[in-house]
């Protein structure tokens, strides 16, 4: 009887025989098999992609080298996606007895990809992912499985070996081209070298990718930069969105990716230099970025993914930790936190991007400060939103202003608006000026009813509302654009007296900067905002301040204005140009505007702003200003008393 040892040794001697013999049938019919394979995605290709795969010829060299020659796939009716003159790859043998395919080797040279979108469509448009019948499945995603899957497959196609010579992705969007050209690419004994030369209608560089890569241990630390001389330019972008955008250098390191349990780890840093970019949307200028890495440590789960806060974001001097997740356990519900540890004011100013913070050029102040921002977004349950915003100060003050000298609300000034890039006349705030009208020479009723429509706890906020910032969020998040925002008379003052009214990332980020300077320093009090608010914005065309205003709409002075006008004037402060069309032909307020009218006059009776007899003797409005030229008032016919029948001429 044979020992347990003795077994063991048999069993192993008769797997190796099999698996020999495997080998051994494998290798006879090698090129069969391979023959067979480039047939069924001949068909799938075909069937599934409306296109067709050709290759013209592909044999095994040695017992796991493939080459391959002249490779193209073209879809039906449209230009070819691809085609490559040469292949030759290696795979690993042992990894396919477990399911694997994973390149140990690849040749390639002579091909090119190509995009191509014009009047007939796109050339890739069938392998592009169709949309999910979201009926048809309630499986939900493992998302720390299938990320690793994912990873894996990636990974394996990565060789450890590569030479790659003249391949090139070409692009032509509707007449925007754009060539990247692969000249060389070498990843020998893990040490990846590239050169790629990229051309445009509107520039020609050469890039350079160096660094060490190991697709085995899933680790990566490469660097991409311009190997002439000055900054890498991003293609394409500049043609299909007027955006421009360059940069010296970017680095990417992957030291980790680890699933241990249910999780999955990726761990790394990223770092960019001397990052531009210009869009009008964003600013009016080049916005620079000195030095800004993303040091990231990325979770995936089986129902969430986040950037754990661990993670750290150093722009210029700032640091911050991030937190971002998004969970679906049970709601779908997205969180992002941000934590700024303790930092010196004057670093923080000193780090905002050059050209997005135009009016902090040159201010200094001491003190330090740390921030702490906490937004939780349940899409089931929207109006749970969270949002708390906390900043912690000491000793912060500002010693020094830059282009936006905030001081100056306190003294007179001159004003100048600007509407679409154009400076209007200009409007000098102060006693000078016959149309200024200081805060008790205004109707009380003007003040209550502006607060009311534009700001109701103006007095008692430091310049934002947490509560409207949610309502705004909330709505914008619903209907996919900016459509409500949270503007405090604060924030209108700061846009109207130093900012312009574009509408770009940078005004708004500045706008928000300035408003909690102006409002925590006690710069200018309450009344003096509330007095400049109304002696400067805009109440008509070309009309401004509450002057101009009453004598435009009532020939009269603020201090004379009835409840009802006020009412009006406080109503047609987000669209003063477009008052005209609340009356009509008569010249007489339409219904809509008379019912809104009502329901501000209802709202601060209850607010107790006003009491009952504050609305008596209160006699529709009548514009009697220069503002009744700008209404469609027709013209009366005359009466002919020969009409009027006898029986009715003195009926009174």
């Amino acid at each position: 009887m044979k020992t347990k040892k003795e077994k063991i040794i048999l069993s192993a001697k008769i797997l190796s025989l099999l698996l020999l013999v495997l080998l051994s049938i494998i290798f006879v019919f090698r090129d069969n098999l391979l023959q067979t394979g480039l047939v069924k995605i001949q068909n799938k290709m075909a069937q599934d992609y409306d296109s067709q795969f050709y290759i013209k010829k592909a044999s095994f060299e040695g017992f796991n080298t493939v080459r391959m020659q002249d490779i193209f796939l073209v879809p039906k009716n449209a230009d070819t996606l691809f085609r490559i003159e040469s292949i030759k790859t290696s795979i690993s043998i042992w990894r396919l007895f477990t399911g694997n395919v994973q390149l140990e080797s690849l040749e390639a040279k002579n091909g090119y990809i190509q995009l191509v979108k014009n009047a007939k469509g796109k050339n890739f448009d069938a392998f592009l992912p169709k949309k999910k019948d979201s009926l048809s499945s309630d499986t939900k995603t493992n998302y720390a499985d299938r990320a690793y899957q994912i990873l894996n497959k990636a990974l394996n196609l990565v060789p450890s070996d590569m030479q790659l010579q003249n391949l090139s992705l070409r692009m032509n969007d509707m007449g925007r081209i754009a060539t990247i050209k692969l000249r060389k690419l070498e990843l020998v004994d893990k040490q990846l070298e590239t050169s790629i030369q990229v051309q445009t209608s509107t520039f020609n560089q050469s890039w350079k990718i160096k660094g060490f890569a190991d697709p085995r241990n899933k680790q990566v630390d490469i660097r991409f930069f311009n190997s002439d001389t000055g900054k890498i330019r991003v293609p394409y972008f500049d043609q299909r969105y007027n955006l421009r955008a360059s940069f010296d250098s970017i680095r990417l390191n992957v030291s980790n990716i680890d699933k241990s349990g249910d999780e999955l780890h990726i761990d790394g840093f990223t770092s960019i230099s001397n990052f531009t970019v210009n869009h009008p949307k964003i600013a009016q200028k080049d916005v620079m970025i000195k030095k800004a890495r993303f040091d990231f440590n990325l979770l995936f789960g089986e129902d969430f993914i986040a950037v754990d806060s661990s993670s750290t974001v150093l722009l210029n001097k700032i640091k911050l930790h991030p937190y971002l997740s998004y969970s679906n356990e049970t709601d779908k519900i997205y969180t992002l936190k941000i934590a700024i540890p303790k930092l010196r004011a004057q670093d923080f100013i000193s780090s905002l991007p050059n050209g997005l913070f135009t009016h902090f050029v040159g201010m200094q102040a001491q003190g330090t400060f740390d921030y702490k921002l906490n937004f939780v977004y349940n899409k089931n349950k929207p109006n749970a939103l969270v949002f708390e915003s906390n900043l912690n100060k000491e000793n912060l003050r500002i010693i020094k202003y830059g282009e936006a000298n905030l001081n100056k609300i306190n003294g007179e000034f001159s004003y100048r608006a600007i509407i679409n890039d154009v400076p209007q006349r200009a409007i000098f705030v102060g006693q000078s000026n016959p149309n200024y009208s200081p805060m008790e020479q205004i109707s009380p009723y003007l003040r209550k009813s502006v607060l009311t429509t534009e700001d109701p706890s103006f007095f008692s906020h430091h310049g934002f509302i947490n509560e409207a910032f949610k309502q705004s969020i909330v709505k914008n998040i619903r209907t996919k654009k900016f459509s409500r925002g949270a503007s405090t008379i604060s924030m209108q003052l700061i846009k109207n007296v130093f900012l312009t009214r574009e509408k770009t990332i940078s005004r708004k980020l500045e706008e928000i900067l300035l408003v909690y300077i102006l409002e925590n320093n006690r710069i200018v009090s309450k009344e003096r905002m509330l007095e400049v608010y109304f002696n400067i914005i805009e109440w008509g065309p070309n009309v401004y301040g509450i002057g101009e205003a009453s004598a435009f709409y009532f020939q009269k002075r603020p201090s004379e204005l009835t409840l009802n006008e006020c009412l009006f004037l406080a109503n047609i402060i987000p669209s003063p140009r477009k008052f005209m069309y609340q009356f009509n032909t008569e010249g007489n307020l339409k219904p809509f505007a008379i019912s809104r009218d009502r329901q501000l006059k209802s709202l601060m009776m209850r607010r107790g702003l006003i009491k009952p007899e504050d609305t008596t003797y209160q006699w529709p409005i009548l514009i009697s200003g220069n503002a009744r030229s700008f209404i469609k008032i027709k013209e009366a016919s005359p009466i002919i008393l020969d009409s009027i029948p006898i029986d009715e001429e003195f009926d009174f």
